[in-house]
C-alpha cells in the first residue's frame, strides 16, 4: 500500500518525536547512572577517609551487593575503586564535574585512566561532548596524543583568520593524523587525495563534527581557464566553505598566493550571500615553523599551515616535551612574595 505524499510529511514528524524522546530517554538513564556511581564513590572515599572502612571493605560491598542483588552488574570490587577515583578526580571542579553527566561511564573510565592532568580530563571531556565521539574514536584520539599535539602545536593561522574567526584556533589544528590511511613512505599527491576520499569518513572525524564535504577536484573558472581544488569543505559552525589544497612535500611559502587565489574565486563564484568568506588549509607533508610564520605574517587570506602525518606520533616523547613545558613555566620557588 503506498503511504500519500502529504501523509508521509506527517508520519515523518511523528518519528522524529519518537527519536527524540528515546534520545532524551537514553540520556536521563545516563545521568542517573553516573549520578549513583558519583554517589558510591563518594560515601566509599569518604568512609576510608574518615578511617570508618579500610580498602578490605570494598571487596566484602562487592561481594554483599552480589549476594543480595542478584543479577546487579557493574558493582565488582574493582569498578567500586574505579567510582571511588572518579569521585576523587572531580570533587573538587564543579565546573568539569557537570560535563561528567554528559558522557557515557565506558568513556569517563577511558579519559580517567588514560589522562594525567586534571586539564587533559577536562580538554578530552569538553571534546568528546562536542565531537560526539565514540569510545573507539575517543580511545584513537590518544593514541595520537591529541592533548599534547594541541597545547605544544596550536594551529599556525594567519591575522586575517584570526580576527575574521576568533574561533578557528579551537576548530583547526597544526597537524592531522592520516595513519589510517596505511600510506607508503614514497606516495603520490594522487594516492593522499584518493585515501582521502576512499576513507572521508575517518577524515572527516579527524577534521572534526562540524566538517561537511562538499567536493573533490572542485572546478573553478576564472577567466578562460580552468582551475580545480584539491578538496571543497563547508565548516557548519563557521558558516563557511573551508578549501584544502594537499602537497606530498614541505611547505613553499609561493603556495600560499595559489591558494589565495583559489579562496578569491570562491568568494565570488561560490560563497552564498548569507556565508562567511572562505577559509584555506595548506595540507602539507612538513613545514619549517619558522617559514610558516614568516609566509603568514603579511598574507591577506584567512588561511592556515598544517601538516599530515602518515603515522602515529611517539606519545612518550611528546608528553616529555609537555612534563618540559610545564616545569618552565611553572612558577619558581624563590620567586619575591608580594607584600
Amino acid at each position: 500500500m503506498t503511504t500519500p505524499l502529504v501523509l508521509q510529511t506527517d508520519f515523518t514528524e511523528i518519528t522524529q518525536l519518537i527519536i527524540a524522546a528515546r534520545a532524551r530517554a537514553v540520556q536521563a538513564v545516563n545521568t542517573a547512572l553516573i549520578d549513583l556511581y558519583w554517589q558510591v564513590g563518594q560515601t566509599i572515599s569518604q568512609k576510608i577517609a574518615q578511617a570508618q572502612w579500610g580498602d578490605g571493605v570494598v571487596a566484602l560491598l562487592a561481594a554483599h551487593l552480589a549476594q543480595t542483588q542478584p543479577g546487579l552488574r557493574g558493582f565488582t570490587a574493582r569498578n567500586l575503586f574505579r567510582m571511588r577515583q572518579f569521585y576523587e578526580a572531580y570533587r573538587d571542579d564543579e565546573k568539569v564535574s557537570a560535563l561528567l553527566r554528559q558522557l557515557p561511564w565506558t568513556h569517563n573510565l577511558i579519559i580517567l585512566n588514560q589522562s594525567k592532568r586534571p586539564e587533559e580530563r577536562e580538554f578530552y571531556l569538553r571534546l568528546a561532548i562536542q565531537e560526539k565521539w565514540s569510545s573507539r574514536e575517543l580511545e584513537r584520539q590518544f593514541k595520537t596524543a591529541l592533548f599534547e599535539r594541541t597545547v605544544l602545536n596550536p594551529a599556525k593561522v594567519s591575522a586575517v583568520l584570526s580576527q575574521m574567526h576568533p574561533d578557528a584556533l579551537s576548530i583547526f589544528k597544526d597537524s592531522y593524523l592520516v595513519e589510517f590511511l596505511g600510506l607508503p613512505q614514497g606516495h603520490a599527491e594522487a594516492d593522499l587525495h584518493q585515501g582521502l576520499l576512499q576513507h572521508l569518513k575517518d577524515f572527516l572525524i579527524e577534521l572534526g563534527r562540524d566538517f561537511c564535504f562538499v567536493g573533490s577536484q572542485y572546478p573553478l573558472q576564472v577567466g578562460g581557464r580552468d582551475f580545480a581544488l584539491d578538496l571543497l569543505f563547508f565548516h557548519r559552525g563557521l558558516n563557511c566553505l573551508v578549501a584544502i589544497e594537499l602537497k606530498i612535500g614541505r611547505f613553499e611559502p609561493e603556495y600560499l598566493g595559489k591558494l589565495g587565489f583559489y579562496l578569491e574565486a570562491l568568494d565570488r563564484d561560490v560563497k552564498k550571500s548569507h556565508e562567511h568568506a572562505a577559509i584555506g588549509v595548506l595540507l602539507c607533508a612538513s613545514k619549517d615553523d619558522e617559514v610558516v610564520e614568516y609566509a603568514l605574517s603579511r598574507s591577506l587570506s584567512p588561511a592556515l599551515i598544517a601538516e599530515y602525518q602518515t603515522q602515529l606520533p611517539d606519545k612518550a616523547l611528546l608528553q616529555a616535551k609537555l612534563h618540559e613545558l610545564y616545569l618552565q613555566n611553572a612558577p619558581s620557588d624563590n620567586a619575591p612574595v608580594d607584600q
